[in-house]
């Protein structure tokens, strides 16, 4: 029987998320630091455009990190790392906002800014931290079914497929209520703008 031994971080970047929560469901949790050095930017994104709180989300990003750890026997390895992370941070944030007996509505306009990219030119800039303020009011007037569905699908780039399994819905269900989702951010675009 041959062993492999991963000592190099090139080594280390071929395993599979599957494979890396499967070792840390063995009982090798420092793997877990390969995983959020993976998706901590990414699962911050989501719950920044679902909460518009920066301190909040980084808050439920670290929650997130530490119940996948907690629960980590939950995990099965028959769907996708990713998939199964969404939907724990979806709890999460839940628990979260019914604790505080409150619903994600604060829009923190600094980390709008951030992302706007420096390379812009002045007066471009003030045009476009309009336009982000803008479609973040407009995003944030749609109900958080609909928003979070935006966020997963067009934000964090997640397949559909996915998002039904994160929502546990079906896949045709996901491609009509994205659909809906879009049409409704434009009317709540186009309300903000006038």
């Amino acid at each position: 029987m041959i062993h492999l031994v991963l000592n190099s971080p090139k080594q280390l970047d071929i395993l599979t998320d599957n494979a890396i929560m499967l070792q840390v469901k063995a009982g090798d949790v420092e793997k877990m630091g390969l995983l959020f050095e993976r998706y901590h930017r990414a699962l911050y994104n989501y719950l920044f455009h679902m909460t518009r709180q920066k301190e909040v989300s980084e808050d439920i990003v670290q929650n997130t990190f530490f119940r996948m750890l907690k629960y980590r026997q939950s995990f099965t390895g028959k769907g996708e790392f990713r998939t199964w992370m969404y939907h724990v941070a979806r709890n999460v944030m839940n628990d979260h906002f019914r604790k505080n007996k409150r619903t994600p509505v604060h829009q923190d306009l600094a980390d709008l800014e951030e992302r706007i990219d420096g390379s812009i030119s002045p007066d471009d800039f003030s045009g476009k931290k309009e336009e982000l303020k803008r479609l973040g009011e407009a995003l944030m007037e749609l109900d958080g079914n609909t928003r979070e569905l935006l966020i997963l699908c067009r934000f964090q780039g997640l397949k559909y497929q996915e998002i039904a399994r994160i929502l546990d819905i079906s896949e045709g269900a996901v491609k009509v209520r994205v659909h809906r989702a879009l049409h409704q951010l434009k009317d709540q675009y186009f309300k903000v703008t006038c």
